[in-house]
């Protein structure tokens, strides 16, 4: 199953179009060329969506958001839908501001998804719009520690993650110590990773990117896309701090996860993937 997505990555070399933010567009951009994939930004609403016409998924970031985004964001995703292309959702921080609640709302009202990957506070706070229900606290874009996915923990996330993806008709990537994956029936539970993913700006977003690659490259099998960019993802955070000598910092980190990136093979996903399926 992994090693098939990341197979299909790497033969196809899908375009994919990223509106993101400009604090970790470079490192996006990286990624998707490390991993195989062509990355392209174009955030002007002038033409947002003919470059989305001409890639092979769409990758929404709300990172940096500001008014004149959300037009770029809207027709893209509306291109996207008309030519079937898949659009994955990244709602950096939705619970942070009333123009990032206000901007996720109406990209959920108004464009079909096919993933949002998110931490587990962002989770809850779409969950929250969902329902109607006033905001609750926020730790900024990052997730609250309440809020963290562990193995004690780890049950009612599922729950929660499998509710929303069964309401919003898309995949649901919750991140965290353990990561989930769903498609509102089938869960898949990821332990690789490590603690010096959050030590390095980006990790999320870049990881944002990989997905949007993996989804154009396996569009008959999106959950088990999803499932391979977050195990590869992961694997890849393991492969880089066991590089790390005395002397290198996180940006030695950052430089160490691309190049895992690049090198991932296969057969090294396939055993190195650590993970569960739970129906």
């Amino acid at each position: 199953m992994l090693s098939t997505c990341l197979a299909n990555l790497r033969e196809k070399s899908p375009l994919v179009h990223s509106i993101t933010n400009f604090v970790t567009v470079n490192d996006c951009a990286n990624l998707l060329l490390a991993c195989g994939a062509r990355p392209i930004m174009a955030s002007d609403p002038q033409e947002a969506a003919e470059i989305t016409a001409a890639a092979d998924a769409l990758n929404i970031n709300i990172g940096t958001l500001n008014h004149l985004l959300v037009p770029a964001m809207l027709d893209a995703g509306r291109t996207a839908n008309r030519l079937g292309i898949p659009v994955l959702l990244d709602p950096v921080g939705v619970g942070a501001s009333s123009l990032r609640r206000q901007t996720v709302a109406q990209l959920l009202k108004e464009l079909k998804l096919t993933a949002i990957r998110a931490n587990a506070s962002e989770i809850r706070a779409i969950a929250r719009l969902e329902q109607a229900q006033p905001s609750g606290p926020s730790a900024g874009v990052d997730a609250l520690p309440d809020d963290l996915v562990t193995k004690e923990q780890l049950g009612q996330n599922i729950k929660l993650a499998r509710q929303l993806a069964e309401k919003l008709g898309c995949i649901i990537i919750l991140t965290g110590p353990v990561d989930i994956v769903t498609d509102g029936k089938k869960a898949v539970c990821i332990y690789n990773g490590h603690p010096m993913m959050s030590r390095i700006t980006g990790a999320g977003c870049q990881l944002s990117a990989l997905t949007a690659a993996f989804l154009a490259a396996n569009p008959d099998s999106p959950l088990d896309a999803a499932a391979a960019a977050v195990c590869t993802m992961g694997l890849c955070g393991q492969l880089a701090f066991e590089r790390m000598k005395p002397g290198d910092g996180n940006a030695s980190f950052r430089t160490y996860l691309i190049d895992a990136v690049f090198c991932m093979t296969p057969e090294q996903l396939q055993r190195g993937a650590d993970y569960e399926i739970r129906q």
